[in-house]
């Protein structure tokens, strides 16, 4: 067995992480994987926590942790594995998910001091992301100066969208200063497209859209494994209705609230990324669980406003596709909100969408019927697998560039 890859997910507050063993072919298990929450928080509420669980979910660790800061989290996750896995090297490598990777970078890399330097001048296009990202790439360096570390974007799968779908309507001279449309939620598509071929060949290379459903939400189009077009754009506000984000909101709205709510820009930032989507408009939660369990009008409307917006973007990702060969759920909400699956399919009945009930309360993963004009699917996302994977090649291919091989 050699030496496993750590893979980071880092928050404002939290550093979500998984393990992934790799074998002597280079193929990857789960291992173990947790969260240290809180961070930064001591004396303001709630402490921070580690907590680890392993491969099949069983606990390891919950306990307090000294997390003033990221590096002391990333300390803390280090200190716990190298005296648990029984391999006092640690980890082989750190892969990243990094939001944000603008246009220099439409694959995984090697972090270095260019590269962190590239993706500080990207922390005005993600300011909410990325500064997080960067502190828990500082921290593993501080811990860890000798390992490497891989940052994979989110962004980076939609690189190669037809030039059209990427601009905005604006001067050119804004364009060039990068304000165009990205796409977000790149890694879990990109895991959706790996993981096809296996599940479902017949669709794999056709005309799809995948709808990750989660806190954060949008909808690809994919055709030939590739990006089309996407709902998020700029930033992972616009697009479908989500838990905190509005979605689409007319420009102009925002200027009318500076102009006569008198609202800075911070707080019309904090408006529309947190307290808006489905917090806002049903006043109760963000979380769609207990919008669905709830009899609240506002509930209710907040539901019916999520499902109206998936249906016209669906259709307008139709037409960029030039038509469907099938409908692709995941993430959160797509994997286990069997309510909200019906309720878009019967809404997208006009594109010949056939909903076989029972295969869709049983979670698929093939959730239409026979003779739908497409079919429709739940296939869960794995966006950790994804970082594991392109940190490991990466990893391999500078091992054979030089010679070697890694342990």
């Amino acid at each position: 067995m050699r030496e496993p890859i750590l893979v980071v997910n880092t928050g404002s507050s939290s550093i979500k992480f998984s393990v992934f063993e790799t074998a002597a072919d280079s193929s990857l298990a789960a291992g173990a994987h947790g969260q240290v929450s809180g961070i930064g928080r001591s004396g303001i509420g709630r402490e921070p926590r580690i907590e680890i669980a392993d491969a099949r979910g069983r606990t390891l660790l919950d306990e307090p942790a000294a997390a003033g800061d990221h590096e002391a989290a990333i300390t803390a996750i280090r200190d716990w594995f190298a005296a648990h896995i029984g391999n006092e090297a640690g980890f082989a490598g750190v892969g990243h998910r990094v939001v944000h990777g603008g246009t220099a970078y439409s694959a995984p890399v090697l972090i270095d001091r260019e590269v962190i330097a590239a993706l500080e001048g990207l922390v005005p296009l993600a300011s909410l992301h990325q500064p997080h990202a960067l502190a828990a790439i500082r921290a593993v360096a501080a811990v860890a100066p000798k390992v490497s570390q891989v940052a994979c974007f989110d962004t980076a799968f939609h690189r190669d969208q037809p030039p059209l779908a990427q601009l905005f309507a604006l001067p050119r001279e804004l364009t060039a200063k990068g304000i165009r449309r990205y796409g977000f939620h790149g890694l879990s598509y990109e895991y959706i497209v790996s993981a096809l071929p296996l599940i479902a060949p017949e669709i794999a290379n056709g005309k799809l859209i995948v709808a990750h459903l989660g806190n954060g939400a949008s909808l690809c189009a994919i055709h030939n494994g590739g990006s089309v077009a996407t709902t998020m754009s700029f930033t992972p506000v616009d697009g479908l209705v989500m838990g905190t984000r509005t979605g689409a909101l007319d420009p102009g709205a925002i200027l009318y609230l500076m102009q006569h709510e008198g609202m800075s820009a911070g707080e019309i930032e904090h408006l529309i990324n947190e307290r808006s989507g489905l917090l806002g408009v049903s006043g109760l939660s963000s979380d769609m669980r207990t919008l669905l369990a709830s009899a609240d009008p506002t509930a209710k409307e907040a539901i019916d406003l999520f499902v109206y917006r998936l249906g016209r973007e669906i259709g307008s990702l139709v037409a960029a596709l030039g038509g469907l060969d099938a409908l692709v759920f995941t993430a959160g909400i797509g994997e286990h909100a069997a309510e909200i699956r019906a309720r878009v399919c019967r809404d997208a009945q006009w594109l010949g969408l056939a909903l076989d009930e029972a295969a869709n309360q049983a979670g698929g993963p093939r959730i239409s019927r026979e003779g739908s004009a497409a079919s429709v699917w739940m296939v869960p996302t794995d966006e950790n697998l994804m970082v594991a994977r392109h940190t490991r090649r990466l990893l391999d291919s500078r091992a054979g560039q030089n010679g070697g091989s890694q342990k």
